[in-house]
């Protein structure tokens, strides 16, 4: 075998936009081969794809709803084909909805945040749970799930159910660490505070991270590839002893 079908590969769910790109993007440098999954800007997840491959890695865009159970089967065995293996999975697909007061909130769209910002993530840790554990015959690897800083705070007259469903991650997190940490399998989360990604504007405020820029200590917002620094730090065997864990990625808020 090549030296390249050996280098380990890294899936990155949401990896078209904001920290999930960055997350790719410093992975190739690292020496990542890279998956990665995007729901509807495929120009975006190919740009991405294509600065994985100008670092001298291979990269595999995959069109992949999370939240639906097929559409994650059908990724991790495009995964298969194409690397014959996963050695970390970054759980950073996640989705926000317009600032809203929570009795203004509608159904449909509870449903859908919780399904793509909690469920979708443990439909993805399951099938990478029976590629890298010890008992299905697996190497080991790392899970990393993207949370955020809401989960602590709240998101009081903003997106309190975008923050619930965050806070359903981290408890996640925690039970997925302990049950596989026998296993080959670490499992940690980051908290992203205040980042410069083209979510807020999905929340109606594209400005926000400015708005509340004094609120943070160090004065600033995060940019994305701060964030995917933790992520991969996290996901090396510098972290070799680490799960369970919760990283706070915020700037000291």
């Amino acid at each position: 075998m090549s030296s390249t079908s050996q280098a380990p590969l890294i899936l990155v769910t949401g990896g078209s936009r904001g920290v999930g790109a960055a997350t790719a993007r410093l992975a190739a440098a690292q020496g990542y081969d890279v998956a990665i999954s995007f729901v509807s800007d495929e120009p975006a997840a190919l740009a991405v794809a294509s600065d994985v491959e100008a670092a001298g890695r291979r990269a595999l865009p995959v069109r992949a709803d999370s939240a639906d159970p097929q559409q994650v089967t059908r990724l991790f065995a495009e995964i298969d084909r194409a690397f014959g293996r996963i050695d970390v999975l970054v759980n950073n697909a996640a989705i926000i909805a317009r600032q809203s007061r929570l009795e203004d909130l509608e159904f449909e769209r509870i449903q859908r945040i919780f399904a793509v910002n909690a469920i979708g993530p443990i439909l993805c840790a399951q099938q990478a749970a029976k590629r890298m554990s010890h008992r299905h015959g697996g190497h080991g690897g790392s899970v990393i799930n993207i949370s955020s800083t809401s989960a602590r705070l709240g998101s009081p007259n903003e997106y309190v159910d975008y923050a619930a469903s965050k806070g359903a991650l981290e408890t996640f997190t925690t039970g997925f660490a302990k049950e596989v940490a026998r296993e080959g399998i670490r499992v940690n989360c980051v908290r992203p505070g205040h980042i410069y990604t083209d979510m807020h504007a999905s929340g109606g405020e594209p400005g926000r991270v400015d708005r509340i820029r004094d609120s943070i200590p160090m004065g600033r917002g995060g940019q994305p590839e701060e964030v995917a620094r933790a992520i991969l730090w996290l996901a090396s065997a510098e972290a070799s002893f680490i799960t369970g864990t919760f990283l706070d990625v915020t700037g000291g808020k």
